[in-house]
C-alpha cells in the first residue's frame, strides 16, 4: 500500500424513486492504492450502492467520485473503465452456466488485444492460482459453491484490475468454503498489491481488512484502522 489515493469521493449523493428514497447522503471517502477495505453496515445502509458507484454500475446524482484516475461524474462511456480497472466478485458468482470454467474466465479478455492462445494461457494460470487447474473443461453447474466463487475470482483478475470490488463474496458459502475464499482474496491482495474493497455483514470477514468503514443511513459513520477496532461496530 502507498499514500496515493485510488478512490476519492466528495459529498456523494444517490437517490431512487425520483428522489423519494435517499440511499447515499453526502459520502466522503478516500482509499489508498493497495489498501484492503471492508465496508459494513445494516441492510439498507447504502453499502452496496456505494460499491456499485465505485464500479460505475450506477450513476451519481450529486457530488464527485474519482476512481483509478477516472472522473466517474463526467465520463460518459464507462465500459473501458469497467473492463480495464475493475474486477467484480458477486455473492451469486454470475457465471455463465452453459460454458466451461475456462471460457468463463476468458470472457473479460475478449475486449483486449490478446490472441486466443494468450487468453487461454492466462486463464489457465489464473485457474491454477485459485486451485482449479483440473476443472478447466467443467461447467459451473458441476462445481461446489466455493469452487464457483474461485472461478469468479479468477475471472475478476483476468484483466489485471487496479481494484477488486466484492459484494458479500462469502455470503452464500458454508464457513469452511468461506474461509478458503477469504484466505485466497487476502493472499491475492498481498501478492498483486491490488486494492480490495469488500462489502460484508460478517465481522470475521471485515476484520481481515486494513480498515473497516461503517455506513449507516447513507453516511460514513466510522472509518477505523483495524488496530483500533471498536467492539460496538454494527454489522
Amino acid at each position: 500500500m502507498n499514500n496515493k489515493n485510488i478512490v476519492k469521493i466528495e459529498n456523494l449523493e444517490k437517490s431512487y424513486e425520483n428522489g423519494n428514497i435517499k440511499v447515499l447522503n453526502g459520502i466522503d471517502l478516500e482509499i489508498k492504492e493497495g489498501e484492503f477495505v471492508s465496508i459494513i453496515g445494516p441492510s439498507g445502509s447504502g453499502k452496496s450502492t456505494l460499491l456499485n458507484m465505485l464500479g460505475a454500475l450506477d450513476i451519481v446524482d450529486n457530488g464527485k467520485i474519482n476512481v483509478a484516475n477516472y472522473d466517474l461524474t463526467k465520463k460518459k462511456n464507462l465500459d473501458e473503465f469497467r473492463s480495464e480497472k475493475i474486477g467484480f466478485i458477486f455473492q451469486l458468482h454470475n457465471l455463465i452456466p452453459n460454458i466451461s470454467v475456462m471460457e468463463n474466465v476468458e470472457i473479460p479478455m475478449y475486449e483486449t488485444k490478446l490472441s486466443g492462445k494468450q487468453r487461454t494461457n492466462k486463464a489457465l494460470k489464473l485457474l491454477n492460482d485459485v486451485g482449479l487447474k483440473d476443472k478447466t473443461k467443467t461447467k459451473p453447474t458441476k462445481l461446489s459453491g466455493g469452487e464457483r466463487q474461485r472461478v469468479a475470482i479468477a475471472r475478476a483478475l483476468a484483466n489485471d484490475p487496479a481494484i477488486i470490488l466484492a459484494d458479500e463474496p462469502t455470503g452464500s458459502l458454508d464457513s469452511r468454503s468461506g474461509k478458503k475464499i477469504l484466505e485466497l482474496l487476502n493472499d491475492l491482495h498481498k501478492e498483486k498489491n491490488v486494492t480490495l474493497i469488500i462489502v460484508t455483514h460478517d465481522m470475521n470477514v471485515a476484520k481481515l481488512a486494513d480498515r473497516i468503514i461503517e455506513v449507516l443511513d447513507g453516511k460514513i459513520l466510522k472509518s477505523n484502522d483495524n488496530s483500533f477496532l471498536n467492539e460496538d461496530i454494527n454489522c
